[in-house]
């Protein structure tokens, strides 16, 4: 019996214990959990010989039927489903770059029966701890998975070590990857980002660089982490 085969048949037993008497939708949990499995191997993403980075977030599409049936025990169904798709991961080689999320949602164009996955590699960020007075003074700021930095002099260091301002649990990413530079008068500042010597590189507004002015609007993408420099409006 394969990897698949088996965690598949260990997800199917424990789901059905919990959902055999609650769950009657069209929509099966062990369904989901085998496209779950099958979408970490279409996205892998080779890291090293023996590494690849699969998505940590997933986010299930449901019909209306299927969704006001299922969503009621979400909870517990991602709490079956999670150890046994780190298992699966494990025992091929997969790689997370953050925790683990299963979210769903109503679609009205799907018929009961039917769902969709869609999934993204979210990196986990370490918040360097900057306030939200800090945010909302910054000319301009880094949005990474939602969280954002602001832009001061003399700017931070990006990576996946200790040592980094900004530490992003991204496998992609090395331990002092880039750095922002901040420089200049309030109003007047100049900022770019430089490459440290990474092993993947950075790359600006779909370029690979060494260094590179920022701007609002500059989209940076090191690793599997996309990153959005913009004004704090609206803080």
């Amino acid at each position: 019996m394969g990897v698949f085969d088996r965690v598949e048949k260990q997800i199917e037993g424990a789901v059905n214990r919990v959902f055999a008497r609650a769950f009657r939708g069209d929509v099966q949990p062990v369904e989901i959990t085998a496209r779950l499995c099958k979408e970490l191997d279409a996205e892998a993403q080779v890291l090293s010989r023996d590494k690849r980075l699969v998505p940590n977030d997933f986010l299930i599409g449901l019909s209306k039927q299927d969704y006001a049936r299922l969503f009621p025990y979400s909870k517990t169904l991602n709490a079956e489903l999670i150890p046994e798709l780190r298992q699966y991961a494990g025992e091929r080689g997969y790689v997370f770059n953050g925790p683990i999320a299963i979210h769903y949602e109503e679609r009205s164009d799907l018929p009961t029966g039917r769902f969709t996955v869609d999934s993204e590699a979210v990196a986990n960020v370490v918040d360097p701890g900057a306030s939200a007075s800090a945010v909302r003074r910054a000319v301009l700021v880094l949005e990474v998975n939602g969280v954002r930095h602001p832009l001061q002099p003399p700017g931070l260091v990006i990576g996946r070590g200790s040592e980094a301002d900004l530490r992003i649990n991204d496998p992609g990413i090395s331990r002092r990857h880039a750095e922002i530079v901040v420089s200049g008068p309030e109003g007047a500042q100049t900022i770019v980002i430089r490459d440290l010597g990474s092993t993947n590189g950075i790359t600006v507004d779909g370029e690979k660089v060494r260094e590179a002015p920022v701007v609002d609007g500059t989209r940076i993408s090191i690793g599997s982490t996309k990153m959005l420099v913009h004004a704090p409006a609206g803080s």
